[in-house]
């Protein structure tokens, strides 16, 4: 029996790429008249100067974006705005983080000319933004699934000020969130501080999220930390829930999900920029050949990248003396290839050229990079991945990265410093390491809420130390099999829900400077803490 997976027989889908699963659902569904035409409305530049710079919609830069095109259906509003509240806000980043900001929303039907209000003061919202409306169709894709329409809308400000607070707003006709009726909804933010500045800060970042109630202990203890942006390494919502590159996938696909996920995420991400990457699941093979077209409408990524449309989880920034990058693994993954090398390269060259010009930066100390799939994690369900090993593990090292944090593996693990695949230092807990000699500590915070996977050693975390030197894992070949590996770097294991808190304390040129690393259950309880250290540039 032929088992789908969004509607793909068996035969076809364990040989096809997901470029090649993508071009195979778009003709059969066609051919069924499932497919609906249409393009996204985007919004035109606007806005005077925003306290001396300018503010943009993201819909100029959108009408001439070549990437994948995507499955789309015509956002045409019916319904009265006045009865329409918009949802699941989110922040991002753009390239500068101080100077620019893309607010990102949703309603649950079409609506006519949506925009932004923005402002430094909440009761002072003069400035009015079109949005672009990038609306999505999702057919069913199997027996079991429903036809779902959203409309994901996006707004860019730039020429935004340094180290300054900005209250905002989302509306369109008949919703206007400066009203009194929608005060409630205002939002804020606050872009990066100048250049130079060397104020502490605090980032946090987990993976494989989901949607439930430890998902939301976790977004809840995230906001706790006050934090300035937050990573979230792949795995996002979870619509597709098999997300192993079988047969099988697909056949649960539910677009609504993402609904769930962002109205479940809102009371942080509409505060903190939420900086996602792509995991396994987060490939839904029916938007775009890359499978990333579904969460190129929801999401607005930096664009800092080798190549935008191609790789959109792939980007950089930098805040205070911090420089983070994030990949996507699954260009690189052995474990599950489906888009195996779909960059050709293009990710791993600018990745080495994007390191070496972060270490060559003035005022950038550390360098994190966070993506999916674990260089290195003992876990009985995906463990690591050699595909990660030999393409980027090198320019870690070449670069001398100081913190590289996965998910894909539900536990949270952090190793021993590294290099060369074998311990270079080890760093237990509450200890201190210093990258630049010591080697490179690697982080799996794949807690964040999905059901969680088990360690083939007992746990040891902080106040249950079980020290174990010797774990019997394996890692993934290229040709999909798990090889046995006997480790040493495992030092820290938790099973349970959990995300890390990076304190960074910058210092003067010459003196130390720091990143305190604590790993948080969804209880509040601390699990594991160390430090980073360099001697600031």
């Amino acid at each position: 029996m032929e088992t789908p997976r969004m509607g793909m027989p068996e035969r076809l889908v364990e040989r096809l790429s997901m470029a090649e699963q993508h071009e195979y659902l778009r003709s059969r569904l066609s051919r069924r008249g499932l497919l609906r035409g249409g393009t996204a409305v985007a919004g035109s530049v606007a806005g005077a100067g925003l306290l001396g710079g300018s503010a943009n919609a993201v819909g100029a830069g959108a009408t001439a974006r070549t990437g994948p095109t995507l499955v789309t259906s015509p956002a045409t509003g019916h319904v009265d705005g006045a009865l329409v509240a918009p949802f699941g806000r989110h922040l991002a980043f753009g390239g500068d983080p101080r100077t620019q900001m893309r607010v990102s929303w949703q309603v649950p039907v079409a609506v006519k000319h949506p925009y932004l209000r923005v402002g430094v003061e909440p009761w002072e919202l003069g400035h009015k933004i079109p949005a672009e409306v990038r609306a999505l169709h999702t057919p069913a894709l199997s027996d079991k699934g429903a036809a779902v329409d959203q409309v994901y809308l996006h707004a860019a400000l730039d020429g935004l000020q340094p180290g300054t607070t900005y209250y905002y707003g989302v509306g369109h006709d008949g919703f206007d969130p400066a009203s009194p009726r929608a005060f409630a909804t205002i939002g804020s933010f606050t872009t990066a501080p100048p250049r130079g500045t060397r104020a502490p800060f605090t980032f946090t970042a987990f993976g494989d999220q989901g949607v439930g109630y430890h998902a939301i202990a976790n977004d809840s203890l995230v906001l706790a930390q006050n934090p300035v942006f937050h990573l979230h390494a792949g795995d996002i919502c979870y619509a597709d829930p098999d997300g192993q590159g079988l047969p099988a996938d697909g056949k649960d696909y539910d677009a609504r999900t993402w609904d769930q996920f962002f109205a479940q995420t809102e009371s942080v991400a509409s505060r903190v920029p939420w900086m996602v990457t792509t995991g396994n699941h987060d490939m839904e093979a029916w938007y775009s050949p890359n499978g990333y077209g579904g969460n190129e409408a929801r999401f607005a990524f930096p664009g800092t990248g080798p190549d935008k449309a191609d790789a959109p989880g792939v980007y950089s920034f930098t805040y205070g003396n911090v420089g983070v990058v994030a990949l996507d693994a699954n260009d690189v993954s052995y474990e599950i290839p489906a888009n195996y090398g779909y960059t050709h390269g293009r990710q791993t060259a600018w990745l080495d050229e994007r390191l070496a010009r972060l270490r060559e930066l003035a005022g950038i100390d550390f360098i994190v990079v966070f993506f999916h799939h674990c260089a290195y994690s003992t876990t009985s369900a995906h463990a690591s991945d050699a595909g990660v090993r030999d393409k980027w593990v090198p320019l870690f090292e070449k670069h001398k990265v100081d913190l590289v944090v996965n998910g894909h593996n539900h536990v949270y693990e952090r190793s021993d410093a590294i290099r060369d695949g074998a311990v270079s230092k080890q760093v237990p807990i509450g200890a201190t390491a210093h990258p630049d000699r010591d080697g490179i500590v690697y982080v799996t915070a794949g807690g964040a809420g999905r059901a969680l996977y088990s360690f083939p050693v007992a746990d040891s975390y902080e106040g249950h130390e079980k020290r174990i030197d010797d774990v019997r894992t394996y890692h993934w070949t290229k040709s999909k099999e798990k090889a046995p590996e006997t480790v040493h770097w495992s030092r820290v294991r938790y099973t349970g829900f959990s995300f890390i808190k990076v304190h960074a304390v910058p210092a003067a040129k010459g003196r130390t400077t720091t990143l305190a690393v604590s790993a948080v259950s969804d209880t509040g309880e601390r699990v594991d803490h160390f430090t980073l250290a360099r001697t600031a540039k």
